[in-house]
């Protein structure tokens, strides 16, 4: 599914992003975590083909993410607000997504019947831009429209930062149902319970490198919790 191969990424001198290879298998659920300046975001972003590397390539079912858009098609993904187009109401931002991937209104409407407790009564209908709703609820309204695309590959990065507890259980919940219906999931968190929960691997990343690639089990929580109380050291 997904191939990182001699990926780099230099600011200022400092590689911030040096993966010499990285696999992801179709169906895999995998969770990135590390401290800020990790490399996470700038990853993702490399992944998605927003920024290019001075070294390396990222590979989605075989093709180059750089110079190629075949693979959108099958790709989903928030990181954050930037992702919307805040001059729109929810409703609205939903029903132009639905369009691009040939929905009617009516499948939309079906959709986000569907998503109500995701909701919780604070998204449609509230007479509100998106750059008036919360960080929360542009949260929401983002997964919400990564999941109105029925992804093949879904990355969502500090999905949990913003959302009430409520919502995060909810959303644990839609990618557990994701991962078992073999949606293949990329999630960046500083919750280690939320993400130890829901990934089935975790990959571990400090300044710009894979340290840790982790098979989740029932000792995965407290290995993190021992790196991260020391400050971020293998123990």
């Amino acid at each position: 599914m997904i191939e990182i191969k001699d990926l780099k990424k230099v600011y200022a001198g400092v590689a911030v992003v040096n993966i010499p290879t990285l696999s992801i298998a179709k169906g895999e659920s995998i969770g990135l975590i590390g401290n800020n300046g990790a490399g996470k975001t700038t990853l993702f972003r490399m992944m998605l083909d927003l920024i290019r590397p001075e070294e390396g390539e990222v590979s989605l079912n075989g093709e180059p993410v750089a110079g190629h858009e075949h693979w959108k098609n099958f790709t989903a993904a928030y990181l954050d607000e930037g992702f919307l187009v805040d001059y729109l109401t929810p409703e609205e931002y939903f029903y132009f997504i639905g369009g691009l991937h040939k929905y009617s209104r009516a499948q939309v409407d079906e959709y986000l019947a569907s998503m109500a407790d995701f909701f919780n009564g604070e998204i449609l209908k509230r007479g509100k831009y998106i750059r008036d709703l919360s960080k929360g609820n542009q949260c929401k309204v983002g997964v919400a429209s990564c999941l109105l695309q029925n992804p093949e590959f879904l990355m969502l990065d500090e999905p949990f930062a913003n959302i009430d507890p409520s919502t995060q259980i909810r959303l644990k919940n839609i990618l557990k149902e994701l991962n078992g219906k073999g949606v293949t999931t990329l999630v960046s968190s500083h919750d280690l319970n939320h993400v130890t929960d829901v990934c089935d691997r975790i990959l571990l990343m400090e300044k710009g490198k894979i340290i840790k690639d982790i098979e989740t089990n029932s000792s995965t929580l407290a290995e993190l919790e021992a790196y991260f109380a020391v400050g971020g050291q293998i123990v």
